[in-house]
């Protein structure tokens, strides 16, 4: 039998679900505190970047120049959107725009490179054209962008937080399950 105690406690991820549910609240009602929540949140993101670039640049086996060149470019940015959350959210909601841009021709591309091996390939294009749409939508108009910004952090926010509640109470049910306590004896096996 394997030990229950070493499993996460349930309760720990209802607990993170939950805040991860407030949090998008927060995120939505886009004002003042979800300019501030999203970039405090987007510079610990940068932050946890700077010291996975770091770390590599100490373990990687080629490139650490790059990593710690990186590690310190993410640093900085990170430390300038904490301490500037205006400004840090300016940029990134130019940035969302952009990025979606690209990342939406990368995804068409993509879809028709792996066509003859994936047969989901037409939803990698129909991803991209509609990231394309949405880039230039957004790409034009900073309200806009920072409404695209406030939308997708939320969305993340929410999608995150449902999921942790979700493995919340399986944790629950296979905990409860497995040491017997809410679950029914097994009674003797059918002829």
């Amino acid at each position: 039998m394997a030990n229950t105690r070493s499993l996460a406690p349930w309760w720990l991820f209802l607990v993170t679900g939950i805040l991860w549910i407030v949090y998008a609240w927060i995120v939505l009602r886009f004002d003042n505190a979800s300019v501030a929540a999203v970039s405090v949140l987007a510079g610990l993101v940068v932050l946890f970047a700077a010291a996975s670039e770091l770390m590599m640049a100490f373990f990687a086996p080629a490139w650490r120049w790059l990593h710690a060149l990186l590690g310190a470019l993410f640093a900085i940015t990170g430390i300038i959107i904490l301490f500037r959350p205006g400004t840090g959210f300016a940029w990134l909601a130019a940035f969302v725009g952009w990025y979606l841009l690209v990342k939406g021709f990368f995804d068409v591309v993509l879809g028709f490179v792996t066509k003859p091996v994936n047969d989901a390939w037409w939803l990698s294009v129909l991803v991209g054209v509609v990231e394309v749409l949405l880039g230039f939508w957004a790409a034009g108009s900073w309200v806009r962008s920072a409404f695209l910004l406030v939308a997708l952090v939320a969305g993340v926010a929410l999608a995150h937080g449902i999921a942790d509640i979700v493995l919340a109470f399986r944790l629950r049910g296979s905990i409860s399950g497995f040491t017997g306590r809410g679950a029914a004896a097994p009674g003797p096996a059918a002829p």
